[in-house]
């Protein structure tokens, strides 16, 4: 039986608001990897907290997914967020992925 491909399509915010929408295949170890501060954008925001998540079994549907997320305006991008999370409560502390 072949092994089932995830991929995770999420949200991270910081202590003052910034988002950060992403793909990855593994979601544990890129929460680990935004919070020891390695990369661009995430480091110099300290965008931290995952908010928000969905998995597919698809890559290219994750990545049109992150495509769409990324294009809309914050608004819809909190709307999103409080659909699932109304509390904006630290998911990554629940070992998602």
């Amino acid at each position: 039986m072949p092994i089932k491909k995830r991929y995770f399509v999420y949200i991270l915010t910081s202590d003052h608001g910034v988002l950060y929408t992403g793909v990855t295949n593994d979601l544990s170890r890129r929460l680990r990897e935004h919070q020891s501060g390695s990369g661009g954008f995430t480091a110099r925001y300290r965008v931290k907290r995952l908010v928000f998540w969905e998995e597919t079994g698809d890559v290219h549907t994750a990545i049109a997914r992150e495509k769409q997320i990324k294009a809309w305006r914050r608004s819809k991008k909190l709307e999103l967020i409080r659909s699932t999370n109304p509390s904006f409560r630290d998911l990554g502390q629940d070992e998602p992925g």
